[in-house]
């Protein structure tokens, strides 16, 4: 979990009988602080906004999701402890989990590899398959989502979860993730399923293994676009890893595995070779998928919703349908997350499940008597011989803060496009071969040429070179790594323009933000800092041996001076008192 941040002057010591000491982080329902129980035990205490407690279902959802991450198997999350309120604001107490998140694991030390990219394998399919046992979508799946605890990978943040056996829970609502994790049906605006966690489970393996998702950390519309219509990039990885993750980034969900079924095949259970993905214009086979072992009959869904009838869903989406042509302004701080920006995704769809087809990964033991799973109702065998979208279509709406152009004009449906699974013979995402030309034998001999005079003084070595220009260039934005709603409002270069610390502020939570970043990154770790201090008030640093950047340090600073700065390498700089409004 991410070290904890000074608490601000609106933030309280204690709720019930926690004391806290620190902020772990805020999302789209609350704030996560770091506390202290009675006995001494840390804990992590999550706070709903005061915002957002006037609005009944909001509450609910809050509760339910205590309830539902009680009914998941508890060594893959982290244990929810205590539920209380205080005042108006409900609050959940769950076991604290010490270790940075998968994202930071990879940012400072690069991707994972072998044996130890197999493991988070395992362990977070294995995750999401105790997940989806207990009724619920995790719905935001990602490397920050992984947190690498000292007794393995756990998988956290059930905020915007739904139980599947809730009434309505998938009937209407805000569809809530990151964009580069996003399935194509939740894009659509398309009933989602399990598969869903699956395809973000995907991404997030290319990310562990390569640093960057399958599909690009690029600008939204180009990232959703790329994760509608072109094949993922799939990187370094390698063998069955590489062919299973393949699997789970088909545009189809019906095509993905189930997370069941990748256990199976990530442990080498018996299991019949992966299927890649239909080609385009190869007519999918018509099968009945098995439901993969679950959990005793107390613990599955409620709700049998093999007759229910098709539903309507309202989404709101920020997608540039066509070419994703969009006009994104600064989003609202809800919804998506990019990059640090935030986006809605809404729209009115109806899609019917789509017919099933040979599953990518069977199920151990081969298909049992045809059995379908409560758990997926868009792998269900259907009449229809695709999915089927109404004629209204998913709108692309930008959530500025000032007037934007409008946005092209949609296209009426979509459906799922194959992926194309890559060949045995496929390189791993790197440049082909180029053939290296060698000399013919036709060359004239040199044997009677005389040798060339030795030089008298022997030319000098020359020094390699460790200027920024040898390296790639920096992947981050320091308002990617603030958050949404930060804008840079200083700067400072150091090392010769090596790095750069900047100072943001967000105008709404009236909190400023330091980052030390490298202008440019080539593997190696750099000692580099940052520093905020508020006058007459607390101090936050981030300090350590780091490839990108140090920090984000945010410290609550309104009507007040702040001295900012940070280090990279033996250069240092610190401001004078400064920014006092």
């Amino acid at each position: 979990m991410t070290e904890a941040q000074p608490l601000t002057q609106d933030d309280p010591v204690r709720l019930g009988p926690f004391e806290l000491s620190g902020r772990l982080g805020a999302g789209g329902q609350g704030i996560v602080y770091l506390g202290r129980g009675p006995e001494g035990d840390l804990v992590a205490v999550k706070l709903l906004h005061a915002g957002l407690t006037s609005d009944q279902e909001a509450r609910s959802r809050f509760l339910q999701e205590a309830a539902v991450a009680q009914r998941v198997a508890r060594f893959c999350t982290a244990s929810v402890l205590y539920v209380d309120v205080a005042g108006d604001q409900p609050y959940i107490v769950s076991e604290y989990v010490q270790g940075p998140s998968l994202r930071q694991l990879v940012d400072r030390e690069g991707p994972r590899r072998g044996a130890a990219l197999e493991r988070l394998a395992i362990a977070t399919a294995t995750a999401l398959g105790a997940i989806h046992r207990a009724g619920i979508l995790h719905r935001d799946f990602k490397p920050a989502n992984v947190l690498m605890g000292p007794e393995g990978p756990v998988v956290i943040d059930f905020g915007i979860a739904r139980a599947l056996d809730a009434p309505g829970a998938t009937a209407t609502g805000m569809a809530m993730g990151t964009p580069s994790y996003l399935a194509p049906e939740q894009l659509a605006g398309a009933p989602v399923s399990p598969a869903a966690d699956v395809f973000a489970w995907g991404v997030t393996m290319v990310f562990a293994a390569n640093g960057t998702p399958a599909f690009g950390q690029d600008s939204i519309p180009v990232v959703m676009n790329r994760i509608l219509n072109q094949e993922p990039d799939l990187g370094r990885l390698e063998g069955a890893l590489r062919a299973i993750v393949a699997a789970c980034l088909s545009k189809d969900p019906a095509r993905r595995p189930t997370a069941d079924e990748l256990v199976a095949r990530l442990t080498g259970q018996p299991t019949a070779p992966v299927s890649p993905p239909p080609q385009p214009g190869h007519k999918t086979a018509k099968s009945r998928r098995a439901a993969p072992a679950g959990p005793p009959e107390a613990a599955k869904p409620r709700r049998d919703r093999r007759g229910a009838p098709r539903t309507r869903v309202r989404w709101e989406v920020l997608l540039g349908v066509g070419a994703a042509a969009v006009a994104v302004g600064a989003l609202a701080a809800s919804g998506l997350v990019f990059n640090g920006v935030t986006a809605h995704l809404t729209g009115t769809s109806a899609m019917e499940p789509p017919e099933t087809s040979q599953p990518a990964i069977p199920p151990p033991g081969g298909a049992a008597n045809g059995a379908v799973s409560s758990l997926d109702p868009a792998r269900r065998p259907s009449a229809s011989p695709s999915a089927k979208v109404s004629k209204t279509p998913v709108a692309i709406i930008a959530v500025p803060e000032e007037e934007q152009p409008p946005a092209s004009k949609p296209k009426p449906s979509w459906r799922p496009k194959p992926t194309r699974a890559p060949s045995p013979t496929e390189s791993s995402g790197l440049s082909p071969e180029v053939p290296i030309p060698i000399p013919t034998a036709t060359s004239k001999p040199t044997a009677s040429k005389p040798p060339p005079k030795p030089t008298p003084t022997p030319p000098k070595p020359t020094p390699p070179k460790t200027t920024p220009s040898k390296g790639t260039p920096n992947k981050f934005t320091p308002a990617g790594v603030c958050g949404s709603g930060y804008k840079v409002i200083n700067q400072r270069a150091l090392a010769g323009g090596a790095a750069t610390i900047y100072l943001l502020y967000h105008g709404t939570s009236r909190m400023n933000c330091v980052v030390t970043m490298a202008t440019t990154v080539n593997g190696t770790k750099v000692k580099m800092s940052a520093t905020l201090k508020v006058k007459s008030g607390a101090t936050g640093q981030d300090a350590g041996a780091y490839e990108s950047y140090a920090g984000p340090v945010r410290l609550a600073a309104a009507k007040t001076c702040v001295m900012w700065g940070g280090a990279y390498g033996a250069a240092q700089w610190t401001s004078a008192w400064s920014h006092c409004g």
